[in-house]
């Protein structure tokens, strides 16, 4: 009895929006499919959850103590895998509800891990280096006994990086006594990294954007897209479409947005970013808000920054054709089902943001093959990747009728269901 009031003592406390939203899909999905029952009870919470202090001295000499998490959300296909972000929303719900994406995710695009998340609640921006490091390696240090290049391998998310995972994988090798770089994946080149891997996120939105764009046969040559969030993903993703002949009208970022219904110079853009850090006062546009942005019209709409940014009290206005999730669930479900009911298109996170985790699979194959590809190699195998995946979820969606997110987790969940079937329950 003891242990049931625990158990569901913890399920309670992972139990907020983010964690709410990804159990919603799951259910929509199960009852669609048939899903066993009890094998549906076990996904709708994760394998094992890991909440840690991390006492840090900062560098005016006191001692501050942040909170950290680490969760595995299902490891049945092989060991966990996820980023870790530093924010300071970050709560054990947002983990392991991004945990739980993360195993759709990594079933849809076949590969052999289970999914995971990490992150500790901070304000990375008021923090320096040296105290970011201190936070990096306490945190590593206090979730050792998780990871593992057999067991978890954590990647960057977001506000944390390729220095990141350097810290982190200096942390465990030490404490093992040797090198072990496939610990971490986007890692930097010279100690272990792949090339491509800070492209892939981005290069697999831009993908899955232009697949999106043949399946609904939008008529016109130079796609007009808006972008909210310009960092890592939303800046390469607006380069390449770019570079592919579609019309980049409106980027942001946390400060804010421009916009341009002729098209920003996406070169000359990138550039005053490098220099500047945002895309504020960027003279090739006109300055807009974040919910601003969200609503202009435009052919494509990519949300690249926070989730849950279309809801039901903005989604009326959204005035595109197809919505493409660079960000992990930036629609929530009632969104969803209004955008469907709307015939909006919604290219769904677990299929257009897995760019990121293929090439962290590809760095983890070569960091223990210690047999290194070329990035035109790279590049190609996530194509074909990201390929398969597009063809798979678009056959099925004209098949069933289902809107493609519902696709991609039934294909993802059918994959998981029969692995776990196979492998039985023990005892």
């Amino acid at each position: 009895m003891v242990i049931m009031k625990s158990v569901k003592k913890e399920a309670v406390e992972c139990e907020t929006e983010h964690f709410l939203m990804a159990q919603k899909q799951l259910d929509e999905i199960a009852l669609e499919m048939g899903l066993d029952a009890e094998l549906h009870e076990r996904l709708r919470y994760p394998k094992r959850s890991l909440i840690v202090s991390i006492p840090v001295r900062l560098d005016n000499g006191k001692v501050h103590t942040f909170t950290g998490y680490r969760v595995h959300h299902d490891v049945s296909l092989g060991p966990a895998k996820g980023g870790i972000r530093y924010h300071p929303e970050v709560n054990l719900g947002e983990v392991a509800g991004l945990a739980m994406l993360m195993t759709w995710k990594c079933s849809l695009m076949g590969l052999p891990f289970g999914g995971a998340k990490g992150g500790i609640r901070c304000e990375p921006w008021n923090m320096s280096n040296g105290e970011l490091e201190r936070l990096t390696r306490r945190y590593t240090a206090e979730i050792i006994n998780l990871i593992g290049p057999d067991k978890d391998i954590p990647a960057p998310d977001m506000y944390t990086n390729e220095q990141t995972m350097a810290w982190i994988m200096d942390t465990y090798s030490v404490n093992v006594g040797y090198t072990v770089p496939s610990v971490v994946t986007g890692k930097p080149i010279s100690i272990g990294g792949s090339l491509g891997r800070q492209e892939a996120t981005g290069r697999g939105v831009a993908y899955c954007t232009r697949q999106a764009v043949a399946h609904a046969e939008l008529k016109t040559k130079n796609p007009a897209v808006v972008i909210q969030g310009f960092g890592n993903v939303g800046s390469i993703t607006a380069k390449l479409l770019h570079e592919s002949g579609y019309k980049i009208v409106a980027v942001s970022d946390v400060y804010g947005g421009i916009y341009n219904p002729e098209g920003l110079d996406i070169p000359r853009l990138l550039a005053h970013v490098s220099e500047m850090r945002k895309v504020a006062q960027f003279s090739g546009g006109q300055a807009i808000s974040n919910d601003e942005l969200l609503v202009l019209p435009c052919d494509i709409l990519i949300p690249a920054a926070l989730g849950n940014q279309i809801r039901i009290d903005n989604v009326a206005n959204i005035k595109c054709k197809i919505i493409v999730e660079a960000a992990n669930a930036p629609v929530n479900p009632e969104a969803d089902q209004y955008l469907q009911e709307k015939n909006v298109m919604v290219v769904p996170d677990i299929l257009a943001n897995a760019g990121g985790v293929t090439v962290s699979y590809f760095e983890w194959v070569q960091g223990l093959m210690h047999l290194f590809w070329t990035e035109e190699e790279v590049n190609q195998r996530l194509e074909q990747i990201m390929g398969r995946a597009c063809q798979q979820i678009f056959d099925l969606s004209k098949k069933s009728g289902l809107r493609l997110r519902m696709a991609a987790l039934r294909i993802g969940i059918s994959r998981l269901a029969e692995a776990k079937r196979l492998r039985g329950l023990y005892p």
